[in-house]
């Protein structure tokens, strides 16, 4: 059996060696190339990381590399979308999304076999429902998302009240 370390970087080593190929190709032979335009698709390279670090965490045996690799991969398609339409501005509410990345990482590292998946899968929606909350809200009155108006405080009481309902009702 090959030791932690030991395998570590043998997976390292061998993906820098096909990073280097995949880079010496382009440098010889661009035109293969032409389907990737960096001005447009640069935030891909941030997916890409994240998919790594996914792929990386697998082969490692680290399931909990799921989180950190849905961070970076949700923040590289924001990017991504910021990007094509030129909305650079809906970042000041689209951070909001990124406890949404760490429930859906959460939830991927319990499916992987990182801890109970019964608690990966509560922790996982739970974050879900929290970013998508804070969305709803910072994108009301920062954002061209006026679907709640000037009801939005009422988004932050049903919040209060699924937390306070959730206690009452715990083991």
């Amino acid at each position: 059996m090959m030791e932690s370390k030991t395998k570590t970087n043998v997976i390292g080593g061998t993906l820098l060696i096909l990073l280097g190929l995949l880079f010496l190709v382009y440098q010889i032979m661009p035109e293969r190339f032409n389907f990737f335009q960096v001005e447009m698709g640069w935030p891909l390279i941030v997916v890409a990381v994240g998919a790594g670090l996914l792929v990386f965490g697998l082969l490692v045996g680290a399931p909990g590399m799921a989180v950190p690799a849905c961070i970076v991969g949700g923040i590289g398609l924001l990017l991504y979308w910021q990007n094509a339409t030129g909305n650079w501005e809906s970042w000041a509410y689209a951070w909001t999304l990124i406890p949404g990345f760490v429930g859906i990482g959460t939830i991927l590292t319990g499916l992987l076999g990182g801890g109970r998946l019964r608690d990966a899968l509560e922790g996982g929606i739970w974050l879900i429902m929290i970013s998508l909350v804070l969305f709803a809200i910072f994108s009301s009155f920062l954002g061209d998302m006026n679907f709640f108006g000037p009801y939005w405080p009422a988004l932050l009481i049903l919040m209060g009240v699924l937390l306070l309902v959730r206690n009452l009702f715990r083991r």
